[in-house]
């Protein structure tokens, strides 16, 4: 334990001695590690944003799209699917992306054209007014219900009630503003505008609807429901490829397959650089026993073994490589905290690929390392000293 502490001690000194090389060395280490962590935590910490926002909308949510272009299918043809005991609600809804306007500002927004019942079946509430009512798909009156975003972006604050704007060459007055929900895959669900079908039909110059949520009853009645919907749409369609029928569980799995697959991905291309760093190490160190022939020729001649010299430049590697990490680590959680700012969205670190890409650091330091100190125990006093 004591040679160990004799060491590390040498080796620290010899790290501190030339610390623009020290540095320039462990560089390769800090940008590995760095990408790594940074990596992993915003892609793990995006699909935890996503999965939250899927899993407000409910486990008992299924959602039909009819994917085939020649296939129309309107509002009214999924209505029959309330006459199931096991479907507690149906809302088709038509998605029109557009512009809205208020004097000289303007943002890009989705308007959704939905039935009374969209609001309960997504799960979305309200902050302000009121929702979407059956009288404004009668009369497919010009009204809307905004979110904060839009709400923001247009008059720069939430007192919206009564307020117009202009789209698709339509003035709409305003009735109601959502609560804010955050994000989902398909970006800001704060930047929609919700509107009556029937005047989304109108603005759209199209009946079709090609998108319906589905509630079940329950969340144990959840496959019996999707398997009337996907009986109910083949009768619609007569085509079993021109349409999907997915749950929002079906959606969770899949999104986790997928983000854990990229993660890993990431955290490998990103492991590459740590690769280059232990190189970097090898190539230093070579350097070092080339420069230290002198100490390694008098150490040995007054009686240190080759496992001492093996070891002092061994732990020399794994101190580069460490150092390197333990810096990384720290700029990764200072550039965490800064892309959150940027972002506006929270980014946690993930500490298992920090631990991950620390242990990596140990593992580099011994494998770069070896070689080098191998080299150096070898050196005979006699070798050693004539080449002073």
């Amino acid at each position: 334990m004591t040679m160990f502490f004799n060491s590390l001690r040498l080796a620290l000194r010899s790290t501190l001695a030339n610390k623009m090389r020290s540095f320039l060395t462990m560089l390769g280490i800090i940008i590995g590690v760095m990408s790594v962590i940074v990596l992993v935590s915003i892609a793990q910490s995006t699909t935890s944003s996503i999965t939250s926002a899927i899993s407000s909308m409910g486990s008992d949510l299924i959602t039909v799209t009819v994917t085939d272009e020649d296939v129309s299918v309107t509002a009214d043809d999924y209505m029959v699917l309330e006459d199931y005991d096991s479907i507690a609600g149906v809302a088709p809804y038509l998605t029109v992306s557009s512009t809205a306007r208020y004097g000289s500002n303007y943002t890009t927004v989705s308007a959704i054209g939905v039935t009374e019942e969209y609001m309960d079946v997504a799960g979305l509430e309200m902050e302000a007014g009121r929702s979407i009512v059956l009288s404004d798909l009668e009369w497919r009156t010009y009204v809307a219900v905004i979110g904060t975003e839009v709400a923001g972006d247009l008059f720069e604050s939430y007192d919206v009630s009564g307020k117009t704007f202009t789209m698709s060459g339509h003035t709409f007055t305003i009735v109601g503003l959502l609560a804010e929900s955050g994000s989902d895959t398909t970006g800001s669900l704060d930047s929609r505008i919700l509107i009556p079908l029937t005047t989304a039909e109108r603005v759209a110059d199209s009946t079709a609807v090609t998108t319906c949520y589905v509630k079940a009853d329950s969340a144990n009645d959840v496959t019996l429901a999707q398997a009337i919907t996907e009986y109910q749409m083949l009768l619609l369609t007569g085509d079993e490829d021109s349409y999907e029928v997915y749950n929002m569980s079906e959606l969770l799995d899949t999104l986790s397959d997928v983000m854990s697959t990229l993660s890993l991905m990431l955290g490998g291309i990103a492991a590459i650089s740590l690769l280059v760093g232990g190189i970097g190490i090898m190539n230093i160190m070579l350097v070092s026993v080339a420069e230290r022939t002198r100490e390694i020729g008098i150490r040995k001649a007054i009686g240190a073994r080759r496992s001492h010299i093996l070891l002092q430049f061994l732990i020399e590697a794994c101190v580069l490589s460490i150092l390197g990490g333990l810096i990384g680590l720290g700029l990764s959680a200072l550039g965490l905290q800064i892309f959150s700012l940027a972002a506006d969205m929270t980014i946690a670190m993930e500490w298992r690929a920090a631990i991950a890409a620390l242990l990596f650091c140990i593992i580099i330091g011994v494998v770069f390392g070896s070689y080098p100190a191998a080299k150096a125990s070898k050196m005979t006093p006699i070798d050693a000293l004539q080449r002073i």
